[in-house]
C-alpha cells in the first residue's frame, strides 16, 4: 500500500498464498482514491460474475460503512445516483468492475488505476481481443501517473501470469527476526517441524539457532519483519508472502492440511499454490506404462470397495470401446472391464449391443449387484447423429451425450447441458484436460487408498500404453504459453479417452459417498438376476437444471445416493 502512493512506482505485483489480505489491499487502494486522490479506476476479476459478487459483497459495504467514504457514492436508490453494480461514480472519478472473460466489459475507456485480482485465473484471451490483463493495462497509456496493482495466488510453473510478473519485478520477500537469536530469515516451509504423527504440535524452527518458535512467538516476530528486495528496481515492485507469515494461521493446522493434501498430487498442487504461494511444477513426462503393468490384481467378482459404477464410451469408425469403472471412497477406482464392440456405428446392431452391455449388472464379492449408474458417450467423431439417437431416449437412465473440450479452466462436468446442436439433444461439454490431469496424477499414487487406480491382472500392455499415451507440453498460442495434451503419434489413446469419460460420468453423479456407504451397509436381499433393473438399488438423483425441469436441481449438478 505504501508503494501505491510512491510516484516512482508504476506497477505493484503481489504473489502470495490465499486469504492473506490481497483483496483487502485492493479495497484499501480503492478507498484511498475515492477519499483522497480521485481517479478513473478499473477493478478486473476473473469473470464478470465474480466481479459482481465483489461489488456486492466487498465494495458496496466498504463504501457504505467507512466514515471517510460515506456519501462519496450516492445511495443506489436515489435518482441518477451513478451507483450501479458494475459502475460507481464518485466526485472526480469512477470505479468500473470488469470480468476478464468479457470483452465488452473491457471496452475502451481511459483508466488511471488498474486493479487486477487473481490474474492466474484469467482466460488466455478475452474473446478474440487478446490477453485481458494487457487489454486493461493499455487503458492507462494516456496517464503519466498511472498505476497498476496485480495480485494472485500462483498456479503452474511456466504458465503462471503472476510468477512471470513477479520475476520481472524487484522481488521483495518478507524477512522476520528470530525472537531468540535476532537473526532474520524468510519463513520457509522446510523449517516447520513436528513430532511423528502429531502435526498439531508443529513449530517453526529458526534456521540460524535451531530454537523452535511457538505460534505466539511467530505472530509477535511478524510485527518486526521488513521487506527486502532481491532484484533491481525498474518501476515494478513485487512482493511474495506465504501462509506462514499470516497472523491468522496456526502451524498445527497448516501441517495437518499438508499431510491430508500430500495424499493426492492434485490436492498437493492446490496446497502448494494456496498455502505456500508457490507455483506447481508439472512433471511433463508421461506415466511409465510398464510401472502400471506390474500392478495387476487378481479378483473374481468386483472387489467389495466398489460402491458406484460408471462407463465411458469412445466411438470409432469401426467399433465402440467402453470402460466400466468401479468407484469407492475417496474416488479409489477399479477398472472392471474394457470392452470392444466391432461393427458399423451408422447401423442399429452396434448400438443395440452397446445397450445390452450397459444393462448388464455387476456382481460384487460381498453379495451386492450393481448396475452402471451413469454413462458418458462421446459424440465428437464421424457418427455424431447416431450417438445422439442412442443417447436421447436413454437420458433418464443417465446415458449422457458428451463432447470433449480441451483447454484450461474447463470443469470436468459442466453446470448444465447445451441443446445448441444439430440433434437438439442434451449435450454436455466435458473438460477433458481437467479429467486427464486428474487421471494421470492418480496413476502416480503408489499405495491403495483414496485416488488409487486398481487394474486386473489380465489387462495387456497395449491397453496401458493407450492409457498413458498423452503428456502435457507447453505451446505458445498467440504469444501466450498454453498447456496442452500431446499424443504419442505411434500409440492409440482410446483407453485414456474411455477413462476420462467414465470419470466425467462420476462427476455428473455428484455422489454423496457417506449416504451411499450407509445405505449399502444396511441388510437387504440380493436381487435375482432376472429382476433386472426393477430390483436394482434405486438412485435418488437431482437432474441437470434446464434439462429435466420436472425435478428440482441442487447445486447445478446431479446428486446421487443408493437406498
Amino acid at each position: 500500500m505504501d508503494a501505491v502512493t510512491d510516484p516512482t512506482v508504476k506497477t505493484i505485483v503481489i504473489m502470495s498464498s490465499a486469504q492473506i489480505g490481497k483483496t483487502e489491499t485492493l479495497l484499501n487502494v480503492i478507498g484511498f482514491h475515492v477519499a483522497h486522490d480521485p481517479a478513473p479506476i478499473l477493478m478486473l476479476q476473473p469473470t464478470l460474475e465474480m466481479g459482481e459478487a465483489f461489488s456486492k459483497d466487498r465494495l458496496a459495504p466498504m463504501l457504505r460503512d467507512t466514515p471517510a467514504l460515506k456519501g462519496k457514492v450516492k445511495d443506489p436508490r436515489s435518482r441518477d445516483s451513478g451507483n450501479q453494480i458494475r459502475h460507481k461514480v464518485f466526485p472526480g472519478g469512477h470505479i468500473t468492475i470488469a470480468g476478464a472473460n468479457s470483452p465488452a466489459s473491457l471496452a475502451s475507456r481511459p483508466i488511471r488505476v488498474v486493479l487486477a485480482d487473481e490474474v492466474d485465473r484469467y482466460p488466455p484471451s478475452a474473446g478474440t481481443e487478446g490477453d485481458p490483463l494487457n487489454l486493461a493495462l493499455r487503458r492507462t497509456a494516456t496517464f503519466w501517473n498511472r498505476k497498476a496493482v496485480v495480485t494472485s495466488t500462483p498456479t503452474i510453473k511456466g504458465l503462471s501470469r503472476i510468477e512471470a510478473l513477479y520475476e520481472a519485478s524487484d522481488r521483495h520477500r518478507y524477512w522476520v527476526p528470530c525472537p531468540h537469536c535476532g537473526d532474520s530469515q524468510v519463513l520457509r516451509w522446510r523449517q516447520v517441524q513436528w513430532p511423528d504423527g502429531e502435526p498439531g504440535q508443529a513449530e517453526y524452527v529458526c534456521e540460524h539457532c535451531g530454537v523452535a518458535w511457538s505460534d505466539v512467538e511467530r505472530w509477535a516476530a511478524l510485527r518486526h519483519g521488513e521487506w527486502r528486495a532481491e532484484g533491481e528496481f525498474n518501476g515494478t515492485v513485487g512482493f511474495h508472502l506465504n501462509e506462514i507469515a499470516s497472523p491468522w494461521s496456526r502451524l498445527g493446522e497448516m501441517a495437518a492440511a499438508f499431510l491430508e493434501a500430500k495424499r493426492h498430487p492434485e490436492t498437493l498442487k492446490t496446497w502448494i499454490n494456496t498455502s505456500l504461494g508457490e507455483t506447481w511444477e508439472e512433471d511433463a513426462e508421461r506415466v511409465d506404462p510398464a510401472s502400471l503393468l506390474g500392478r495387476g490384481e487378481k479378483w473374481g467378482q468386483a472387489p467389495a470397495g466398489v460402491l458406484v459404477l460408471t462407463g465411458g464410451v469412445d466411438v470409432q469408425d469401426d467399433r465402440l470401446e467402453i470402460e466400466r469403472v468401479g468407484w469407492g471412497l475417496g474416488e479409489e477406482s477399479w477398472s472392471l472391464d474394457h470392452h470392444v464392440i466391432y461393427g458399423d456405428p451408422s447401423g442399429p446392431q452396434l448400438w443395440k449391443a452397446l445397450d445390452e452391455y450397459l444393462l448388464t449388472r455387476t456382481e460384487i464379492e460381498d453379495g451386492r449387484s450393481l448396475p452402471v449408474s451413469c454413462v458418458a458417450v462421446d459424440t465428437g467423431g464421424h457418427y455424431t447423429m447416431a450417438a445422439y439417437a442412442f443417447c436421447r431416449p436413454r437420458f433418464s437412465r443417465r446415458v449422457y451425450a458428451i463432447k470433449g473440450m480441451a483447454g484450461a479452466g474447463r470443469p470436468v462436468w459442466p453446470k448444465r447441458a447445451s441443446k445448441n446442436n444439430q440433434g437438439r439433444v442434451n449435450l454436455f461439454l466435458v473438460g477433458v484436460d481437467a479429467a486427464k490431469d486428474m487421471i494421470l496424477s492418480r496413476l502416480k499414487i503408489a499405495e491403495p487408498g483414496p485416488g488409487y487406480c486398481h487394474f486386473p491382472e489380465d489387462r495387456d500392455a497395449e491397453w496401458f500404453r493407450q492409457l498413458t499415451a498423452e503428456r502435457v507440453v507447453t505451446k505458445y498460442v498467440k504469444g501466450f504459453p498454453t498447456r496442452v495434451y500431446e499424443k504419442d503419434q505411434s500409440t492409440r489413446n482410446e483407453a485414456l479417452d474411455c477413462r476420462a469419460y467414465a470419470y466425467a460420468a462420476l462427476q455428473a453423479l455428484n455422489v454423496s459417498w457417506g449416504r451411499v456407504v450407509a445405505s449399502q451397509q444396511a441388510a437387504r436381499p440380493v436381487p435375482k438376476p432376472d429382476d433386472e433393473l426393477a430390483e436394482a438399488p434405486k438412485l435418488i438423483i437431482q437432474q441437470q437444471p434446464g434439462v429435466y425441469q420436472r425435478r428440482r436441481s441442487v447445486g447445478g449438478r446431479a446428486s446421487i445416493m443408493t437406498r
